[in-house]
């Protein structure tokens, strides 16, 4: 098996690019190439500089009219992971690493998907809608706000003292357990 190289999408903080990262760290067939943000103030960029990884930001237009496509390619990316990406991803994008872009959601869809449903809102409305279990999905892009193929799913109680910030603590754990092995997993299974 050839190195196969991955690219991060990240909005935010950067925690789970991070996890990521190490986590593949040292390993002959996968490499964290290339982190991308669409925001300049990201601590992800941080991140990656301490992680001696290139990074990059690009502005909306980049993504909708090939900019990000571009970079990708220069990189010889093979897979695409979305870490705390917050913008909806083009066809483009999707067209060119079909089945090749991997989602973590924070909330067990279909429950608590859609536009709008990231972090905190996602958390909350698990809260408000009083369910007694959340998790996290992990799935593949597909043109339509967390609607592809799920991978994995992932599950942990929500107690009724629990509030947005206990369950954001329980699904992080989740995400860094689950996320690393669950994206190699699939590349492994994919590339053989």
């Amino acid at each position: 098996m050839t190195e196969t190289k991955i690219a991060i999408l990240a909005s935010g903080n950067g925690s789970n690019a991070e996890n990521i990262a190490n986590y593949f760290k040292g390993n002959p067939n996968i490499k964290v190439a290339v982190i991308l943000s669409n925001r300049t103030d990201a601590y992800v960029l941080e991140r990656a500089k301490k992680l001696d990884i290139p990074s990059y930001t690009f502005k909306n237009s980049e993504l909708l009219e090939g900019g990000v496509l571009e970079i990708l390619k220069s990189h010889k990316i093979d897979y695409v992971i979305l870490a705390g990406f917050l913008l909806k991803v083009p066809r483009s994008l999707i067209e060119s690493f079909s089945e090749r872009i991997i989602n973590l959601h924070p909330a067990l869809l279909p429950k608590f998907g859609g536009k709008g449903m990231y972090g905190h809102h996602v958390h909350n409305a698990v809260i408000a809608n009083q369910e007694i279990e959340s998790g996290i999905t992990i799935h593949l892009v597909n043109e339509i706000y967390d609607d592809g193929k799920i991978l994995r799913q992932e599950k942990c109680p929500v107690n009724g003292d629990d509030d947005a910030d206990s369950v954001a603590s329980k699904v992080h754990e989740l995400e860094y357990k689950y996320f690393p092995v669950t994206i190699e997993n699939y590349i492994l299974q994919k590339e053989v």
